[in-house]
C-alpha cells in the first residue's frame, strides 16, 4: 500500500485520530448525544471540518460509521475518501464497514483498500451489534490484516443512546474491550486502536494495550479532566508510546479537549508523543514505499 501523504507533519501541532463526519445533524440520536456531551453550535460539513482543523494546524482522521441500529445515514466511504483527498494537507480517511454483513463486508473492504484512498477502518460494536471476537467478523479482519491497516474499535460506555428510552437500543456489553484481546491474539499484524477511555473497563483496556504490541488507546470521547488516575499513570509510563490524542469531534472539539489536557498531570516529555508522534508512527505518516 502506498503511504505517501501531503501532510507536512513537521508543521502540525497535533493529530486528532477520532473525528466523525455526520449526515443527520438533527437526528434524535445525535441530538441526545449532543445533550449528553454538552456540545453546542451547528454540526459542520466536511469542507468546514477541514478548514476548522487546518486553521489549528491539527491533522484529523475522519470517518462515518456504517450502522443500521439508530437509523442515521452513513456518509458513503467513497465520499469520505474524496473529501480527505481534496484536503490531503490535513485529512486522513478511514472507512467504516459493518463486518456482520459477511461476504458483502469483505468485498467492500477489498474494494476500498484497492482504491487506495483509505488508511484504516472504524468499527463500533455497540451500534453495529456484535462482539468484536465473533467469528462472523474474522473474514473481514483477514482483509485488513493482510493490508496491515489499523482498525479503530469503539470501547466502553456509549454516548450514543445515553438518556434515550432503552438506551436507544444500544447494548453496552458489545463495548467490553476484553473481546478485542481475542482479536489481537488472532490478528497480530493488524494494528488496533481501542477508542476512548474504556469506562467501566479501563483497567482491562490498559492490560490489553500493555500486553499486545499492536494495540493502542485513543483518548477520545472524554474530557481529559475525567481521566482516571490509573490511565494517567500508564500514559505517563509504560504506555507513553501507545496512547493517542482523539477528540470525538463534533461531540467534543479539539479546542475543549486540548484546553483540558493542558491541566492534567501528563509529563512534558510525554505530551508530544500523545498529541502527535505516536500517531505518526502508527499511521506510518513518516514513511513512503
Amino acid at each position: 500500500m502506498k503511504t505517501t501523504t501531503a501532510l507536512k507533519i513537521e508543521n502540525l501541532v497535533a493529530i486528532d485520530t477520532h473525528v466523525h463526519i455526520e449526515s443527520d445533524g438533527g437526528h434524535e440520536v445525535n441530538e441526545a448525544a449532543r445533550k449528553y456531551f454538552g456540545a453546542t453550535g451547528d454540526v459542520p460539513s466536511g469542507p468546514a471540518i477541514a478548514e476548522y482543523y487546518r486553521s489549528r494546524k491539527i491533522a484529523c482522521v475522519v470517518f462515518s460509521v456504517d450502522e443500521r441500529l439508530t437509523g442515521r445515514k452513513q456518509i458513503p466511504n467513497d465520499e469520505v475518501a474524496a473529501l480527505a483527498a481534496a484536503n490531503s494537507d490535513i485529512m486522513i480517511a478511514f472507512a467504516s464497514v459493518d463486518p456482520t454483513r459477511g461476504p458483502e463486508a469483505v468485498h467492500e473492504a477489498r474494494r476500498l483498500i484497492a482504491a487506495g484512498g483509505i488508511r484504516g477502518f472504524k468499527l463500533h460494536p455497540p451500534i453495529q451489534q456484535f462482539h468484536a471476537n465473533d467469528r462472523i467478523a474474522y473474514p473481514f479482519y483477514e482483509v485488513l490484516a493482510e493490508a496491515r491497516l489499523p482498525v479503530i474499535f469503539h470501547t466502553g460506555h456509549s454516548g450514543i443512546g445515553t438518556g434515550m428510552p432503552g438506551g436507544g437500543g444500544v447494548r453496552l456489553k458489545y463495548g467490553n474491550p476484553m473481546d478485542i484481546d481475542d482479536v489481537a491474539v488472532d490478528f497480530p499484524d493488524m494494528p488496533i486502536i481501542m477508542a476512548h477511555p474504556s469506562f467501566p473497563w479501563q483497567d482491562e483496556a490498559i492490560s490489553i494495550c500493555l500486553h499486545k504490541p499492536q494495540v493502542y488507546i485513543d483518548l477520545s470521547g472524554w474530557s481529559p479532566k475525567y481521566f482516571s488516575p490509573t490511565l494517567i499513570q500508564y500514559a505517563n509510563t509504560l504506555l507513553k508510546q501507545k496512547v493517542l490524542f482523539g477528540s470525538d469531534f463534533p461531540l467534543i472539539t479539539p479546542d475543549r479537549w486540548l484546553a483540558d489536557f493542558e491541566k492534567i498531570a501528563i509529563r512534558d516529555d510525554v505530551r508530544p508523543l500523545i498529541l502527535k508522534q505516536n500517531a505518526i508512527r502508527l499511521l506510518r505518516l513518516d514513511k513512503a514505499d
